[in-house]
């Protein structure tokens, strides 16, 4: 049961993909909620939660990363058979599994690929590994590693993959953004930043406000000495047809 809440209570069905209820507590060998209606789950993590048996477990016909490890499990592995066709990894470690008779049910997972069996008390076997091999020639990877000795691609790799043309499209962004570093460092005189650099930038600006100030300043006198001229023509103006009045 989860803590604090069931399943039903929180979950829609229809949508859950993956599922994790490690460490909670099994009630007479089953999750509380844990049932068939999750028809579109394809990864479970069931760790330490004390189970001794899988008779109780629902079918999941979508499941293909089953997490057991660390529970008291002994056998009846012909239920992963009936309700998880299609597993294709399946990790067994640190339960109570001891001979390979036992294994012999999931001859019948036809797309298993991984099976772990780490701290489990088969691994002591002679032989161990060319005997699950062989038992099982469907699998490919027994606790992380082929039977050449290949380490198993890493699962996050098919996610680095996705993420390459993600990257790539933000490659140009990044070309962009460098180009505007190069720019910003050629415009701080040798790459000078910080306090002191803007400070500078503030300075200059003061300087440039005065020279504005100063040639407006200049251009509204020169602009005065225009008026002040013209005044004074047309005051010789007026003059001159004054005395021509008086002819």
């Amino acid at each position: 049961m989860l803590p604090g809440s069931n399943l039903d209570q929180i979950l829609s069905y229809e949508w859950v993909a993956e599922l994790v209820v490690d460490n909670c507590r099994t009630s007479d060998g089953e999750i509380e909620g844990l049932t068939d209606e999750f028809k579109e789950l394809e990864f479970l993590s069931m760790v330490n939660v004390g189970l001794t048996s899988l008779a109780k477990l629902p079918s999941l016909p979508k499941l293909k990363k089953l997490e057991l490890s660390d529970n008291n499990i002994t056998g009846a592995l012909e239920t992963l058979a009936e309700k998880c066709t299609n597993l294709t990894y399946l990790n067994l470690s640190g339960n109570k599994i001891k001979e390979l008779s036992t294994l012999e049910a999931l001859q019948n997972l036809k797309n298993l690929k991984s099976l772990d069996l780490f701290n489990c008390e088969i691994t002591t076997l002679e032989d161990y590994r060319e005997s699950i091999f062989e038992l099982l020639p469907q699998v490919t990877y027994l606790d992380g590693f082929d039977a050449e000795d290949n380490e198993a691609p890493d699962s996050e790799a098919d996610d680095d993959d996705d993420d390459e043309d993600g990257e790539e499209g933000a490659g140009h962004l990044g070309e962009y953004e460098e180009e505007e570093e190069e720019e910003d460092e050629e415009g701080s005189e040798g790459g000078e930043v910080g306090l002191s650099y803007l400070m500078k930038e503030d300075i200059q600006d003061e300087e440039d406000d005065d020279d504005y100030v100063e040639e407006e300043e200049e251009g509204e006198e020169e602009e005065a000495g225009v008026r002040g001229e013209k005044r004074k023509r047309a005051a010789e103006d007026e003059g001159e047809d004054d005395d021509e009045d008086d002819d």
